[in-house]
């Protein structure tokens, strides 16, 4: 068995979800909206399964969804990339990132990456061969500081994997964050990984920058996004990849012996989905920035301290104000056991220098799923502050 599988322990994800089924529990764990998805899109997946083609799709994509892709990106972010040289459709967002690494790193490149990340990262960048360089962000900003980035790269650094909007911290990266990183990646020649499958979903009028758009950085950096979650469609995974055509053509023969191609229903349904008015994508913002504006009152009015949420199906609340006698994954294991709500505990989301303080709770859910889970967490600090109280 390889080892850097084989020695992983059971996910915190799997962990908690069992959990919550064995204690009938609220999942606010998992990252997955209560909403079925735009049923516009979905009947265009199915005409598309019945009446359209179902062998072999082009490796790179339908040439429909890669100008798609193309047109949307030129669209909101007036980023033009060749529909036959730049864009690649993976079959979601997770293969894109594991094709990227396998296909930029050589066994001994330095990799950096940004805790608390997504779980996939550093199993996959030790596969392909690469050291981790692992780069713990705080509470409550999660900024990309100059001592951070200073201690991080070396003259080894090969690779970046940059996942903005952040999803275990929920931050927009702001334009000055990223020239910070722009600049380091420059200055040691890194190609960088950018994981922005988050990109639609933003709040408060916030804007998403991507990288590969400021200056110098075309030709070092792979962007991936994702239908899934643009479209709260969460079990397709089609996933985009943007990349100049020499960075493309390495990636493209990585894809090409993982996954080789992606079903061409979703492939047709996800490029006239793409093409939908601004106003699908506002109204889904506002959307889900009024659950998390529901949610995030209520814990607040709870007692929970409640971090600032400004993009993702996600938010935080930080213990530490509390002096609380918990660390985040006792706290998440007591809410699933005595209070019925399943969080997933920040702490899982960091290989090393671990914040143990940070619960995350998911309030891409029906209001009467986010009421019942307020319901539920009523009790939640007073009794662990008295339990707190009479261990001291």
């Amino acid at each position: 068995m390889n080892p850097v599988f084989a020695d992983l322990p059971v996910s915190v994800f799997e962990t908690m979800s069992r959990l919550a089924r064995e204690h009938d529990a609220v999942n606010l764990g998992q990252g997955f909206p209560d909403d079925p998805g735009p049923e516009d899109v979905r009947r265009k997946a199915a005409e598309a399964a019945v009446e359209g083609w179902n062998q072999y799709p082009p490796m790179l994509g339908l040439p429909e969804l890669r100008r798609a892709i193309s047109s949307h990106y030129q669209h909101w972010h007036g980023l033009p990339f060749d529909p036959d040289s730049e864009i690649m459709v993976t079959s979601g967002a997770t293969e894109a990132i594991a094709g990227a690494l396998l296909a930029l790193i050589n066994p001994g490149d330095e990799v950096v990456l940004f805790q608390p990340m997504y779980d996939c990262y550093l199993p996959l960048v030790r596969r392909a061969g690469g050291i981790p360089r692992l780069v713990p962000l705080q509470p409550p900003d999660w900024r990309l500081t100059e001592e951070v980035l200073e201690a991080a790269f070396t003259p080894k650094t090969r690779v970046v994997l940059f996942n903005n909007p952040l999803n275990p911290s929920c931050t927009v990266y702001a334009r000055d964050d990223l020239e910070r990183l722009a600049r380091f990646c420059r200055d040691h020649d890194a190609v960088v990984v950018c994981d922005e499958v988050w990109e639609h979903v933003i709040f408060d009028g916030r804007e998403h920058i991507p990288l590969i758009g400021l200056p110098s950085m075309r030709e070092r950096c792979v962007k991936i996004g994702s239908a899934g979650k643009i479209f709260s469609l969460t079990g397709w995974k089609v996933g985009f990849v943007c990349a100049s055509p020499p960075l493309m053509r390495v990636l493209a023969k990585a894809h090409q012996y993982i996954t080789f191609t992606t079903p061409p229903n979703l492939q047709a349904a996800v490029a006239y989905g793409l093409g939908k008015a601004d106003d699908y994508f506002t109204t889904m913002r506002r959307d889900f920035q009024r659950s998390r504006d529901r949610f995030a009152t209520g814990l607040r009015s709870l007692g929970f301290p409640v971090l600032d949420s400004q993009g993702s199906y996600f938010l935080n609340v930080d213990l530490a104000p509390l002096g609380l006698n918990e660390d985040d994954e006792s706290f998440c294991k007591r809410l699933v056991v005595e209070h019925g709500v399943a969080a997933i505990p920040v702490s899982a989301f960091y290989a090393q220098d671990h914040v143990r303080s940070v619960v995350r709770f998911c309030f891409a859910k029906r209001d009467n799923t986010l009421d019942t889970a307020l319901e539920r967490l009523a009790g939640a600090l007073r009794r662990s502050a008295k339990s707190s109280s009479i261990k001291e």
